[in-house]
């Protein structure tokens, strides 16, 4: 049997935890990061006490018991309830370069746990799902908010490295991101989205501005673009499941990706995606609004639904139907 979007999820959110904290650890030690290494003890310990603090609220205020407490302190437990927080921590401590300070570091992980919570829109069937990235939302109204702060330099993947290391790294990093997108999170299709729309916003800028084709398109060779590229465009809870509507989502951050940097806008991968995720979600409360009784309104709504990306839930099922809240693996 098939195993379901959900069966596949906490497979890939364990490997990808396995994935970026082995990545942290050989950054630290043999690739050349140059945060300190309390930049990622600060981060997962922020991340772990607001995941662990919100669920206690949230579960206070709906009159429930904390899912962490659910399965004691192992896999499956309190260990899968805090996978995606691990993710959140190490990947904001990663791509975020703040020097030897850590109160930009402890409040982007913060902003990224509190988003998964508080920014939320409703979904087929009932209940609600974060449709922010938690880790690039804290990185992006980190960028804005404190202007000494910037991102982790591609060099920095790399700079230890030999010539021959430095291309088997990103050759590692495709094949990995493409083994975890294609058998466990199924967005290859938003991937491809993503690179053709990168491809397409290079070339139109050549043919408008005059832009050197191959240094247009020479970000998406380094380690930094390709850990966004595999890694955080393609987050399963907050991008949709449609394949067609995967590839529109792929496409359209990297066409809002073209008209920043056209704009000379910087950190344009994590401004483009959250603009289209803040467009997504806006989607998403717009069919949940539109007057249910009228046949227009209905017929309004099930498109908003389509253009969002989320599936209708069969009507013998509607009533019933609940979707991982915040705080769950992969929630």
């Amino acid at each position: 049997m098939p195993a379901t979007p959900k069966d596949r999820r906490l497979p890939a959110l364990r490997r990808f935890a396995f994935a970026i904290t082995l990545l942290n650890v050989l950054g630290h030690t043999v690739l050349g990061f140059e945060q300190s290494w309390a930049t990622p003890l600060i981060a997962l310990a922020t991340a772990y006490a607001a995941e662990i603090g919100l669920e206690l609220i949230a579960a206070w205020q709906q009159r429930r018991r904390a899912r962490f407490l659910a399965g004691g302190l192992r896999v499956g437990g309190s260990v899968d309830f805090l996978l995606s927080a691990h993710i959140t921590g190490l990947a904001v401590s990663m791509l975020l370069y703040a020097g030897e300070r850590l109160a930009p570091i402890v409040f982007a992980v913060a902003v990224a746990i509190g988003s998964k919570y508080i920014l939320r829109a409703p979904v087929p069937g009932g209940g609600s799902r974060h449709f922010l990235n938690p880790s690039n939302f804290g990185i992006t109204l980190t960028l804005l908010l404190f202007s000494y702060v910037g991102v982790a330099q591609p060099y920095m993947f790399t700079e230890k490295l030999s010539p021959t290391g430095a291309w088997v790294l990103p050759a590692v990093l495709v094949c990995a991101g493409t083994f975890l997108n294609g058998r466990f999170t199924r967005k290859l299709p938003l991937v491809a989205g993503w690179v053709g729309g990168f491809v397409l916003q290079a070339l139109l800028r050549r043919w408008l501005f005059g832009n050197l084709p191959l240094g247009s398109l020479m970000p998406l060779t380094g380690v930094a673009l390709l850990l966004f590229t595999f890694y955080m465009v393609t987050d399963p809870a907050t991008t949709p499941e449609p394949a067609r509507r995967q590839v529109a989502f792929g496409a359209a951050v990297a066409a809002v990706y073209g008209v920043l940097l056209a704009s000379h806008v910087v950190f344009t991968p994590f401004f483009a995606l959250t603009v289209v995720a803040i467009g997504r979600g806006a989607l998403l409360w717009a069919a949940a609004i539109a007057p249910a009784p009228a046949a227009a309104g209905a017929r309004q709504a099930q498109r908003a639904w389509r253009l969002a990306g989320v599936p209708q839930q069969p009507k013998s099922q509607a009533g019933s139907a609940s979707l991982p809240a915040a705080g769950q693996p992969g929630g």
